[in-house]
């Protein structure tokens, strides 16, 4: 059963055009994941606030994925990181046309 894994946390930036610039090679790498599905990238420029709604094939990937992704940001200095996996109920989303591949 496919799982959204949805993180935020707070961030000074960058944000827009230079977000996507200077993040591009992170969200190539991300890709590389272990079931991992998508990613839809999130951002708040006037709350300081960043994160992103994934979609992972199974609990256990979302979960692998959510501890190393933050370490990574521990790393960067971004802590706390808020963090919740959703199992998704396949039958409703596809009646309102929710990507689930």
């Amino acid at each position: 059963m496919a799982v959204i894994l949805q993180v935020d946390f707070k961030m000074e930036g960058p944000f827009g055009q230079e977000m996507a610039e200077g993040f591009a090679g992170l969200a190539k790498s991300i890709n590389e994941e272990e079931g991992f599905l998508w990613k839809i990238w999130t951002e708040n420029s006037d709350a300081k606030e960043a994160g992103g709604i994934y979609l992972f094939e199974t609990k256990e990937a979302a979960q692998k994925y959510l501890n190393m992704h933050t370490e990574r940001l521990k790393g960067f200095g971004i802590e706390p990181v808020n963090a919740k996996i959703f199992e998704v109920n396949e039958e409703l989303t596809k009646i309102n046309h929710g990507p689930l591949k």
